[in-house]
């Protein structure tokens, strides 16, 4: 594993084209990007008032996966921490959740599963949003995984009807 470069957030129209699935979401049509996307609703750490984003889901166990790509500076990523209560909605359903970060070897083997599960997705992805230089060798994969940070996001139990 080799770092190139810093990761960046988007801007301009890169930034909109980011955004665009967020859209779809508030359209009611985000069951049409499946299950490997979530739609994050957090509160920001600043404003308190309410912020979307849509994050790539990289695993599942007891929750969902996401990773920060673009490191622990990431603003969902700061405001999730701050205030771990969230709502969720991945393909038609939607959910309130509680966020965690995950521990460094655990982001490390969550990386090395989504690796060995989409390799070319894993290596472009890292190489240009994360400026992260992968061999395709499940080990490097897990060291790429140890310097990003992950968040499981556990669904809360729903109250019965």
């Amino acid at each position: 594993m080799k770092i190139v470069k810093r990761p960046q957030p988007p801007t301009g129209i890169t930034r909109l084209v980011f955004r665009l699935p967020i859209r779809l979401y508030r359209l009611g049509l985000g069951w049409l990007l499946g299950r490997r996307l979530l739609y994050l609703v957090h509160i920001g750490r600043k404003s308190g008032r309410p912020r979307e984003v849509v994050l790539e889901v990289v695993g599942r166990d007891s929750g969902y996966l996401v990773c920060a790509g673009f490191g622990p500076n990431t603003d969902w990523y700061r405001n999730v921490l701050d205030t771990p209560e969230v709502t969720i909605q991945v393909g038609r359903h939607r959910t309130r959740a509680v966020a965690e970060a995950l521990p460094t070897e655990e982001g490390g083997d969550v990386m090395a599963l989504y690796g060995a599960q989409r390799p070319r997705l894993a290596r472009r992805g890292l190489r240009k949003l994360m400026g992260i230089e992968v061999d395709g060798s499940t080990e490097d994969f897990r060291a790429a995984g140890r310097t990003l940070p992950f968040v499981r996001f556990t669904p809360l139990p729903q109250p019965a009807a």
